[in-house]
């Protein structure tokens, strides 16, 4: 097996391939480079002016080194060896989209600390308790949650309480699992108006 590559070095590539400065651009997307890119390294800080990151399909085992990306609003790392979500947190104040499915994440530590979360895609990862899905709850501005293939959603969608169980614990989430929520009160009141 080949050693991987450093996010440095990924970017050097990305930046002649497509000749633009990396530090300048506000979307950067470096997915599936061969080798792969194992590390989330110091080099990520001079990303500045990025509001979009993909490092999607690649080898990363850890979240680290987004504390220089002030701008971030859109991450992308499904498709990776990621096992929590400890380092995003510092991202607390500007990430509005995570796309992280396709990891081995079981625990949601640090999702709370997003306060501009409207969009969290972590399908086909690990969760599997309702006390690691509370967590999601002080998310106060989630709308759409994507989490089929994790083994909480698979027991309760073979339960067929799924949708109901989630609609109770996040009452202001709007699609679930790629699909409208449509709340009771809309339903009456739209009964009330017939």
């Amino acid at each position: 097996m080949s050693k991987g590559i450093n996010v440095r070095d990924a970017l050097s590539r990305w930046e002649e391939r497509t000749g633009k400065k990396a530090a300048d651009e506000k979307k950067i997307k470096i997915c599936g480079m061969l080798p792969l890119i194992e590390k989330m390294d110091a080099s990520l800080s001079m990303l500045v002016n990025c509001e979009q990151l993909s490092l999607s399909s690649n080898s990363i085992e850890k979240i680290a080194n987004l504390n220089g990306l002030k701008n971030l609003k859109v991450l992308s790392l499904g498709r990776n060896n990621i096992k929590s979500l400890n380092g995003v947190e510092v991202l607390g104040d500007t990430l509005e989209q995570l796309w992280i499915s396709y990891n081995n994440i079981e625990k949601l530590k640090g999702v709370d600390h997003l306060k501009k979360l409207k969009v969290l895609y972590m399908s086909n990862n690990r969760v599997k308790d309702w006390a690691e899905f509370q967590k999601l709850a002080e998310v106060a501005q989630l709308e759409d949650l994507l989490l089929v293939n994790n083994p909480i959603e698979e027991k309760h969608s073979n339960d067929g309480d799924w949708r109901d169980q989630v609609s109770r614990r996040l009452p202001k989430l709007k699609k679930l699992d790629g699909v409208p929520i449509v709340k009771q009160e809309e339903d009456d009141e739209e009964n009330a108006e017939d």
